[in-house]
C-alpha cells in the first residue's frame, strides 16, 4: 500500500511553533516513527506553504497512490481549490488536524476539505496521522 502524507502551511514549524498546541516533535521525527511502525506501508511525505504546490501534489499522486493523508493547515478553511483538487482525483483522502479545530477560533470550524474527504481525524495530536494510516489498513 502506498500512502502520501501532505502537510500545508506552517507545519514545517512543528516542534517550534506553539508547542502548547502542536507539541515539541518535528514532523520529520514523527514521520520516521510512522515509517518504523508501518513497515508494510510505503509512506511518502510532502510539505509546502504554497497553495498551488499542494494542489499540484494532490493531482500528481491522486491517481497512483492508494490514499492521501492531508493536513492542509489554514488552507482547510479558505481553499476551494484544494477541495476541488480532492474531488478530481481517484485516491481517497483523509483530512487530518493535530488540534481539535472545533475547540479553536470560529473560522477554524469550517472546512472546504471535509465535504470531499473520505473522513476526518482531528484533535489527537500527531497521533491523528497514525489513526489516518490505520484507517487505510
Amino acid at each position: 500500500m502506498k500512502l502520501m502524507i501532505i502537510n500545508g502551511p506552517n507545519l514545517n514549524l512543528l516542534g517550534k511553533r506553539e508547542p502548547e498546541v502542536y507539541g515539541n516533535t518535528t514532523f520529520e521525527e514523527y514521520f520516521g516513527q510512522l515509517q518504523s511502525k508501518f513497515k508494510t506501508v510505503e509512506l511518502a511525505y510532502y510539505q509546502s506553504n504554497i497553495e498551488g504546490e499542494l494542489i499540484t501534489k494532490i493531482q500528481e499522486v491522486g491517481f497512483s497512490y492508494d490514499g492521501v493523508i492531508l493536513n492542509a493547515g489554514a488552507y482547510t478553511h479558505t481553499s476551494i481549490g484544494i477541495g476541488d483538487a480532492i474531488r478530481g482525483i481517484t485516491a481517497p483522502v483523509i483530512e487530518v488536524h493535530i488540534s481539535n479545530t472545533f475547540g479553536r477560533e470560529a473560522f477554524r470550524h469550517t472546512s472546504y476539505i471535509s465535504p470531499a474527504a473520505k473522513g476526518v481525524i482531528l484533535g489527537f495530536g500527531l497521533q491523528s496521522y497514525d489513526l489516518a494510516i490505520q484507517s487505510f489498513l
